[in-house]
């Protein structure tokens, strides 16, 4: 895992972008974006965020249904746990800690 994500909804639509805005620059622009069709509403194969083209794959048979994978061409992948957005506040943290490699 190379972190995690703690979206308020299962609106993809409304969460993807802030995620996106949030990420460490030297990311630099996710083109593609995969996520598990189960965990999330229904949303379109690409959108717009910040004037920038996103692909959007929704993936029933993802390995883990609590991750979210990023990808920008020639830069690299990244694999992100997904909090699902109804759990508690401590906990939430807690694994959000744990994804981040800190010991608690």
């Amino acid at each position: 895992m190379d972190g995690a994500w703690w979206p308020r909804s299962s609106d993809v639509l409304t969460e993807l972008p802030q995620l996106l805005a949030g990420l460490p620059r030297i990311w630099g622009d996710i083109s593609s974006v995969t996520v598990n069709g189960a965990m999330w509403s229904v949303a379109p194969g690409r959108m717009l965020v910040a004037n920038q083209l996103v692909r959007l794959h929704r993936s029933p048979t993802a390995s883990d249904p609590h991750t979210i994978v990023l990808l920008n061409p020639g830069r690299g992948r990244w694999d992100l746990l997904v909090v699902p957005p109804d759990t508690p506040a401590e906990a939430a943290a807690l694994l959000m800690s744990r994804a981040a490699g800190e010991h608690v």
